[in-house]
């Protein structure tokens, strides 16, 4: 059964390749804007499939990538400060800051922790009632509501030694700032399936309705994605921009109101920086008032000199669609995933990580 479905499938996609072609008449750009596509589209071969003509462009889909280096510079410094334990999800582990990373930190002899979860952190603070847990609380929408659900548990349970370092991201307002800027001509966004499974479909009605951009919500799959890819040309030869949903298996117009209640119960909007986009209004999220014991930027002083950047990385450029990762000249020589100089290299959902391992040879 699992060889017929892998040879459907394979024709399945095949049939709607042939369909892309059939839709291209003039060069198009669509950018995916979840580095799970970035990746997806890059592991499965897909742009070989694809017309010279349609140029498939990576954005600011990465949470970890998006991660501004004054930030990641903060997490560094709360991980040396003594009596306390930095829990962290992998992808952050080995992201560069000013002064290194914070694989580097703990090899140093900081206590770093790598957590598939926010309740793997409520766990360590159990665990460890003598030292402070400090969650770092980075993601888009996706993981923001399982982090509010941490902190109204520590409330709940009394853990005094459990905080957050919030670095969360909003998608929508990224892209707002990204078509406001005029820097890349596009004609089409590949939305993020996992973000909207949260938020829905209607946050990006702007997107359709001001800067005239078609829109489908996407899975992830070879076939979802060749399918959204032709419910966007089609959208483009119609001239009708609209926000589509080929995701239906996971997505709603509405989302998940639960996590979005959860969430906005415990964070509300700030101006966030972003890597590559500088600050953007109401593009990030902090601890609302109530939740301020939990917080620790109140909790720990971490104010940490200006950040120092590689100026020869263009992780800021690959982030707006503005270079590919063969473009920079750390790509591949300087910069690997076993030496990263940017965030790019680092995650399993940037894009210059999908270049190396899967795309190098177009380079």
């Amino acid at each position: 059964m699992k060889h017929q479905n892998e040879y459907r499938d394979r024709a399945v996609v095949e049939a709607l390749a042939r369909r892309v072609h059939e839709l291209v008449r003039r060069p198009v750009r669509i950018m995916e804007l979840c580095g799970t596509h970035t990746m997806a589209i890059a592991r499965h071969g897909l742009t070989s499939l694809l017309p010279q003509q349609l140029s498939l462009i990576s954005g600011p889909g990465c949470p970890v990538c998006v991660t501004a280096t004054e930030e990641i510079d903060r997490a560094m410094k709360l991980a040396r400060s003594p009596g306390v334990i930095v829990a962290t999800f992998g992808d952050m582990l080995r992201v560069p800051g000013s002064e290194g990373s914070l694989a580097q930190a703990r090899a140093q002899g900081a206590h770093v922790e790598v957590v598939y979860s926010a309740l793997e952190a409520l766990e360590l603070a159990r665990a460890n009632p003598d030292a402070q847990v400090v969650m770092l609380a980075i993601g888009f929408e996706t993981t923001a509501p399982t982090l509010a659900a941490s902190v109204l548990t520590a409330r709940a349970e009394g853990l005094a030694n459990y905080s957050l370092l919030v670095m969360h991201k909003l998608i929508p307002p990224a892209i707002r700032a990204l078509l406001a800027s005029g820097e890349v001509a596009l004609d089409g966004l590949l939305c993020p399936g996992h973000v909207s499974t949260v938020i829905g479909s209607r946050p990006y009605e702007f997107a359709a309705r001001d800067y005239f951009m078609a829109c489908v919500i996407s899975g992830f799959e070879p076939v979802d994605i060749m399918a959204s890819l032709v419910m966007l040309l089609e959208q483009i030869a119609e001239g009708r921009p609209r926000v589509e949903i080929q995701y239906a298996r996971a997505v709603r117009p509405e989302g998940n109101p639960k996590a979005v209640e959860v969430m906005n119960q415990v964070f509300e909007p700030l101006d966030a920086p972003w890597r590559g986009l500088g600050v953007i209004p109401m593009s990030g999220l902090k601890l609302r008032e109530e939740f301020a014991a939990f917080d620790a930027a109140r909790r720990f002083d971490l104010s940490v000199p200006p950040p120092r950047e590689n100026p020869a990385c263009r992780c800021g450029e690959v982030l707006k669609g503005l270079c590919t990762p063969p473009e920079c000249p750390l790509f591949a020589t300087a910069c690997t995933p076993a030496r990263p100089v940017g965030p790019c290299m680092v995650s399993s959902e940037g894009s210059c990580a999908a270049w190396y391992r899967y795309r190098r040879q177009e380079a």
